[in-house]
């Protein structure tokens, strides 16, 4: 008796080269996957040291700056260093418009390392422009602030506070917390 062979029996060796071709596949791309986590992870971490390296950076050059300013204002010939200002200012208007520069750039580095939001940011602004000497100050600097790079963050949140003061400038309401539309306001 003669017995037929079977077409499948013939494919046995070739199911399992194919089964064995899937298997090194998976098992090549779960070892990449494992690779490329890890590479996500280590980019992650690199992401947030320099973000805290650029934090430490920005704390270091506040303290410089209110260093520098603290010595200008302490000393009224240094403070002459210092006075670039385009309305001319006596030593002690000199002094105010030193504190009022470090006022503002306080507000600024907070802005800069996410302590303060724009929002808040011009809340903020919105409270030291209620201060005569630091209106002084805002428009006796306004030649400095057009030297920053129109496309900063910095020149920015000049214009953004410039728009302010005018709105303050031309209400008629003597509540001036409401004067002004915060950034990313519906109105």
């Amino acid at each position: 008796m003669v017995t037929r062979k079977s077409g499948i029996r013939g494919l046995g060796p070739a199911v399992a080269a194919g089964l064995g071709l899937m298997a090194g596949s998976l098992a090549t791309l779960a070892a990449q996957r494992h690779a490329l986590n890890a590479l996500h992870k280590r980019l992650d971490h690199l992401e947030q040291s320099a973000l805290t390296q650029r934090h430490t950076n920005l704390a270091h050059q506040q303290r410089l700056h209110w260093e520098l300013l603290s010595k200008a204002i302490d000393r009224p010939e240094l403070a002459e260093v210092l006075d670039i200002f385009e309305i001319p200012a006596s030593p002690e208007k000199r002094k105010q418009y030193l504190f009022a520069n470090a006022l503002y750039t306080n507000a600024l580095f907070y802005y800069r390392i996410g302590n303060l939001s724009r929002e808040e940011f011009f809340g903020h602004l919105r409270g030291h422009l209620q201060n005569p000497v630091f209106r002084e100050y805002w428009y006796a600097t306004r030649g400095q602030r057009a030297t920053i790079p129109g496309d900063s963050d910095e020149a920015e949140l000049g214009h953004m506070i410039d728009d302010l003061l005018r709105q303050l400038e031309d209400a008629d309401i003597d509540e001036w917390w409401v004067v002004g539309d915060p950034p990313g306001s519906d109105e």
